[in-house]
């Protein structure tokens, strides 16, 4: 741990950051400028040594971008002055661009690293308004308040974030999850406030107030590396607490002309709080012992078929060989199994049931879907019979084991175009569902469970499970996920009911009526 801190603290780049920031003190004029300086010199760069680690390239960028904001304390031109914002800009958008990169490698799983990764694409936004203010855009805000905007997205939209992304990577609690989208939110939903409508200013800063009073109450219930790590942290988010109640005092000004608080005021206290405390702190305890992350790393096999399906042919009976390599066949009603294993042999009967609220989206999808054939499904809620066949696939060509296609239609257009198959992870083998895309494919990893005589198919599970989209050699999980209800109504029939949401809300259901034949 203090090999850690001697390491961050007395590297080049910090020991210059802190050299320039003096040297930058005893020129500025106005000295609440530095808080911002502090950041672009200090905390900014600290915090990217830990994400960047030693990769030359990003040490290179942050020696620029550093030399940049301490020669615009010296350069006299406006030009000048200019040329230097905007090299600090073009260091913000690179931070963004690897955040960005770091999201598309991982996709919607795993909050603490899209923290991570929001925080540091917010930064480009922070170098855009600070920009602004060098060469004095009319951003139809004052000065004063363009730069307040800068030094608002450089501590409250990235080394905040970042922060949490950093805790995340502690903490075991359900509430973070509620926390992190709150947060992340925050300073956009401030910055529209500000230039639109000042009450929903007020009311993003009472959900960041419950956010960062929640986000206290657990750093104090989390186990750190050090006492002292435990003692900064806890220390720089109390600060925010404090700091953030400034903040309220003035949405509530901005929303209805009461409890007036002055800029002066916020430079003072908001400013100076969230500089020393909220930011020093915060980061020292983070360098002290900066955690690794917890990121699953997936080795899983992918359909390599993109576009239109290829190498499919001889015929198949079954969706899978044996269902009992996915789940105990004993727990199972013999129908669900034979469904399964001589899928040929059944009827099946749809009706499809869009949410309201995503209807507009299911119409105008359509418009792509019927080019496509695929995901093709009716806007109605008629029953429908689906007609299929089911193919087997070249599995050099697909590159995973024993795929079968399942080609699924209504009124001869294809609806679904979807390529089975099975991996196993851990013990555990999964149901490997591919449904190719023009130059993709979206991967659905089910897991198998049979409770109380039903077979349970989700993506909800542990491990693989998940909908992903492959597209090259990048995996990306989406936001989606899908449940599978299947249970024997008599000998020779069965339901299935298919849920499927988007960040957790509902906007499909498919009601499956199969039959045997």
């Amino acid at each position: 741990m203090k090999a850690n801190l001697r390491r961050s603290l007395f590297s080049p780049i910090t020991l210059a950051g802190m050299i320039l920031f003096i040297a930058s003190s005893i020129l500025t004029a106005e000295p609440y400028l530095l808080m911002l300086t502090a950041a672009q010199l200090i905390f900014v760069p600290l915090i990217l040594q830990l994400l960047f680690e030693t990769k030359r390239i990003h040490i290179i960028f942050n020696w620029i971008a550093m030399l940049s904001i301490f020669l615009l304390q010296v350069v006299p031109s406006s030009t000048g002055q200019m040329v230097l914002a905007f090299i600090y800009v073009i260091f913000t958008f690179f931070v963004a661009f690897y955040g960005l990169k770091r999201f598309l490698q991982r996709g919607f799983t795993n909050r603490a690293e899209i923290s991570i990764d929001v925080g540091m694409m917010y930064l480009f936004v922070g170098g855009l308004w600070f920009f602004a203010y060098i060469a004095g855009i009319d951003t139809g805000f004052s000065p004063l308040i363009t730069w307040l905007t800068a030094i608002h997205f450089h501590y409250s939209a990235f080394l905040f974030p970042i922060s949490l992304g950093f805790f995340g990577r502690l903490s075991v609690s359900k509430w973070y999850r509620l926390i992190v989208p709150i947060i992340l939110a925050g300073p956009m939903l401030v910055a529209i406030g500000i230039t639109f409508w000042p009450l929903l200013e007020f009311i993003s800063v009472l959900l960041y107030i419950f956010a960062i009073y929640s986000l206290i109450v657990l750093a104090f219930r989390t186990r750190f590396t050090s006492h002292l790590q435990a003692v900064l942290i806890r220390l720089s988010y109390s600060a925010l607490g404090i700091s953030i109640l400034f903040s309220l005092l003035y949405a509530a000004n901005n929303a209805f002309g009461k409890w007036f608080v002055s800029i002066d005021f916020m430079l003072t206290f908001h400013g100076l709080l969230n500089c020393l405390l909220f930011g020093m702190l915060g980061v020292l305890g983070w360098v002290l012992a900066p955690p690794k992350t917890k990121q699953d790393v997936w080795n899983f096999p992918v359909s390599q078929i993109r576009g239109r399906l290829k190498g499919a042919d001889q015929q198949q009976s079954g969706l899978v060989e044996d269902l009992s390599v996915f789940v105990d066949e004993k727990a199972l009603p013999k129908t669900i199994i034979d469904f399964y294993e001589r899928t040929d042999q059944y009827q099946l009967f749809a009706s499809v049931k869009w949410a309201t609220w995503f209807k507009p989206f299911a119409v105008c999808y359509k418009l792509i879907s019927i080019q496509l054939q695929q995901l093709n499904l009716p806007i109605s809620s008629k029953r429908t019979e689906m007609t299929f066949d089911i193919r087997a696939v070249d599995p050099i060509l697909d590159g995973r084991e024993n795929p079968r296609a399942w080609i699924r239609k209504v009124e001869e257009k294809n609806v679904f175009v979807a390529i089975y198959s099975q991996h196993e992870t851990a013990g555990r083998t999964y149901m490997n569902i591919a449904l190719p895309l023009p130059y993709s494919s979206m991967i659905g990893i089910l897991q198998l469970d049979a409770i109380n005589g039903s077979l349970i198919l989700s993506s909800e599970g542990d491990g693989d499970s998940g909908i992903y989209l492959t597209a090259g050699k990048t995996l990306f999980k989406l936001p989606l996920s899908e449940y599978f209800l299947i249970k024997e109504t008599s000998g020779e029939s069965l339901t299935a009911l298919h849920k499927m949401r988007i960040f957790g809300i509902p906007f499909l259901q498919i009601d499956y009526t199969i039959n045997q034949k």
